[in-house]
Parts: C-alpha cells; sequence; structure tokens
C-alpha cells in the first residue's frame, strides 16, 4: 500500500483518483454545484473538466467502498505565484450516503499527508456559512477560523458568507 492508498475497515479505502474515476467524481461534484450550498458555483462540470482536473492538480483522492467512489479531495497551490508555494487550498466532497461515516476525515488525513508530502505549510478551506456540516467539519479535523466575507457567493438568488478557515502543518 502506497502513501496514497489507505484502507479504513475492511471494504473502505483512499486512493489516488485516475483517469477511469472521472465520471463518478462527476457526478458527486455536479450534484454538490447543482443541488446544495456547498460550492457557489452553479454551472455543471463536464467529464472534461475533470479529467482535466486529475492530470493538472497536485492532489486528487477518492474514497471508494468495494469499488463504488463515495467522496473526492483535491489539494493544490492557493493562489498563483511564488509566494503561495507553501499554502494548499483544498476541496472535499460526498455522496450523501457517505456522510457521517468517516469518509472525510480519512480523505482529510490523506490530504494533509499529500500537502506535507508536496512541503506545504497550511491548508486554507473555504467554506460556505450556508453548508451547516462545513465550519465543524472542519474545526473537528484542526482548522481554525481566519476570517469570514459577508456575502462573497450568490447562489439560488441568495447571498451567502465565504468562512476561511486555516491549518498549519
Amino acid at each position: 500500500m502506497d502513501r496514497h492508498t489507505r484502507r479504513i475497515g475492511e471494504v473502505v479505502r483512499i486512493r489516488a483518483a485516475t483517469v477511469a474515476d472521472a465520471a463518478a467524481i462527476l457526478e458527486l461534484w455536479n450534484l454538490a454545484i447543482l443541488e446544495t450550498l456547498i460550492t457557489f458555483n452553479s454551472v455543471a462540470k463536464t467529464l472534461e473538466d475533470v479529467t482535466q482536473m486529475i492530470a493538472t492538480v497536485k492532489a486528487v483522492l477518492v474514497a471508494e467502498e468495494n469499488g463504488d467512489v463515495l467522496g473526492y479531495a483535491s489539494l493544490d497551490q492557493f493562489r498563483t505565484g511564488a509566494g503561495y508555494t507553501h499554502t494548499a487550498e483544498h476541496a472535499i466532497m460526498l455522496a450523501p450516503k457517505a456522510r457521517g461515516k468517516g469518509f472525510g476525515r480519512a480523505l482529510m488525513q490523506a490530504l494533509e499527508t499529500e500537502a506535507r508530502v508536496l512541503e506545504f505549510h497550511s491548508m486554507i478551506a473555504g467554506v460556505s456559512a450556508s453548508n451547516p456540516m462545513g465550519e465543524p467539519f472542519h474545526k473537528a479535523v484542526g482548522f481554525k477560523t481566519v476570517g469570514v466575507i459577508p456575502e462573497a457567493g450568490r447562489k439560488f438568488d441568495q447571498w451567502h458568507d465565504l468562512i476561511l478557515m486555516q491549518k498549519t502543518l
């Protein structure tokens, strides 16, 4: 088992995403885009978008159970430019049936391992204040709230605040 693969119990594992996972990731991502306030984006992604993300983002991991992808997480440099080389931003999305079962925590642990390998010093989370699970989840895994941007995003005809959270590695 390499650093990308982590087993939880007998049937769940965290591993590096491949192009073969693109359709499953697309389904999770578009569910979040079209039906939730986890992201402020309201434009569905394409298979090409996901394939490009897997190819270009520094780390994309999936959580799978019995061969089914039930979550994914990505990690890349926060903002462009040399001054941000050691700061990462992540995204994490879970299938509704995977929430509250340890998939998110396992993905975050694996992302932190990747962040350290990639020599990131800190991780940033941009959390929708309208996502009731986002901030408590990040606090539970060691992130601290460092700021709030009021009315940073608009979705479903409403303004939503963005909570910025950080964890120093």
